[in-house]
């Protein structure tokens, strides 16, 4: 009966971070055994919480080197926590469910509506099938474009490394430590079978589901776009195009032009959350590691496997901002006015994930003694579940390694989530303060 009470007292929030916490814990459990490690020792857990967090908020900030550190197993492990955390927990269960022939209540649709960012509780049963096939058929597929590349140069074992670089779920661990420890796809930097490929899993992934749904809906019919999968779509191509040309005129100098425009392009789309790199980040000006800061900050878009602020938050604040340089009372994007609410929840969103990648930034700075640039580099990184580091987080001491840990999470299960989460018992109030002007500005 206490069971009974407790499931119907969490809210969908609740139960989406327990969901998540639950998976990190097991992932946790089954990497500390000594035969995840190549070495046959147990790993410590602070080691393994670090990695299955990372994995499971398909991150992929490392403090061992996963193809010479972990076993088969241990590979295995991380590759299921990834797909996972990708496709998020609440999916994944329900799939099971379906699978199993039982009955998905209302009370568990809501639940999968709000861990996918569904507009509505309408077809959501439908629209979660749609996110595992098309998940699975997209990573199978990619595997096997890159596949000959990869089995050209490791052998056999290629086969492996293609399905575990198959980026959709926009994490950044990679095997190719076999050559150069925490050398990500820098081997391949002139290689555009697999710099195309990568790059199109990581925008695939990040564009999310509810666009995708679209575009397979109304084909190219765009009149008749959802306006978020509109705002969605422009935001991406405008993120994309313009770093890809600062990139290109104004780093990798002493690359050919092959291998920069390649580089380029990569360096543009990574940031979106996958965390792979061709370049050697700490080449990078400090302009360029800024806008890479940036770019971490802002990562994918709602319904996704990326993590970040979203393509929406940032399009909407601009908007809003447009709106008021123009004196108008409402922001619109595509025809359409943009609820105060969302303006609000932008603007929150913004602030703190700003926040904690400063604080974080800060922390590790004065615990480390490292330049400040350098930490918010790893703090971006970890609170956009993106991956891409300075080299500087197998180093670093329990504290700092906590601050990531814990902006992992944050940056996967969502702000809002969080907040929502902690604040479910509060009740709104009816009755209004009275009102007084403030002048900012």
């Amino acid at each position: 009966m206490g069971v009974v009470l407790l499931k119907r007292k969490l809210t969908s929030f609740q139960i989406i971070i327990l969901g998540f916490s639950g998976v990190i814990l097991f992932g946790t459990f089954l990497l500390m055994l000594p035969f995840s490690s190549r070495s046959g020792l147990a790993t410590s857990f602070s080691d393994a919480l670090f990695t299955s967090t990372s994995a499971v908020c398909v991150t992929g900030l490392i403090i061992h080197d996963t193809a010479t550190y972990w076993s088969g197993f241990g590979q295995f492990v991380i590759l299921l926590l990834i797909q996972i955390g990708g496709m998020g927990v609440i999916t994944v269960a329900a799939s099971f469910a379906m699978i199993s022939g039982r009955k998905i209540s209302l009370m568990q649709r809501s639940t999968m509506q709000e861990a996918i960012s569904a507009p509505k509780v309408g077809g959501i049963v439908r629209l979660t099938g749609f996110i595992v096939r098309v998940t699975l058929v997209m990573e199978l597929l990619c595997a096997a474009v890159m596949a000959p590349v990869f089995c050209r140069d490791f052998g056999k074992i290629g086969l492996w490394m293609a399905l575990f670089h198959s980026a959709f779920c926009n994490a950044g661990f990679d095997l190719l430590g076999v050559r150069t420890p925490f050398s990500s796809l820098t081997s391949y930097a002139a290689n555009p079978v697999i710099n195309f490929t990568i790059m199109f899993l990581i925008v695939f992934g990040g564009i999310g589901f509810l666009t995708w749904d679209d575009i397979r809906t109304n084909r190219l019919h765009l009149h008749k776009y959802r306006m978020q999968s509109k705002v969605i779509l422009c935001t991406t191509a405008v993120l994309l195009i313009v770093p890809a040309m600062y990139f290109y005129f104004f780093e990798f100098a002493d690359l050919t032009r092959k291998e920069r425009l390649l580089s380029s392009l990569f360096q543009a789309v990574t940031p979106r959350t996958a965390g792979f790199n061709t370049v050697e980040l700490t080449d990078l000006s400090e302009a360029g590691q800024f806008i890479t800061i940036a770019l971490m900050l802002i990562g994918g878009s709602p319904g996704s496997t990326a993590g970040g602020l979203k393509t929406t938050t940032i399009a909407v604040l601009l908007t809003t901002a447009i709106s008021t340089f123009r004196r108008r009372e409402n922001a619109n994007l595509f025809g359409r006015r943009i609820d105060d609410d969302v303006v609000k929840n932008a603007a929150t969103i913004s602030l703190m994930y700003i926040t904690l990648c400063c604080t974080g930034g800060l922390i590790i700075s004065v615990s480390e003694g490292l330049p400040m640039l350098t930490c918010l580099f790893e703090t971006a990184s970890a609170v956009g579940t993106v991956g891409l580091s300075l080299g500087i987080t197998p180093e670093l001491n329990l504290l700092s390694r906590s601050v990531l840990i814990l902006l992992m999470f944050f940056g996967r299960v969502g702000g809002l989530t969080l907040i929502f989460a902690a604040l479910s018992s509060a009740q709104k109030k009816v009755s209004k303060l009275p009102k007084e002007k403030i002048t900012v500005g």
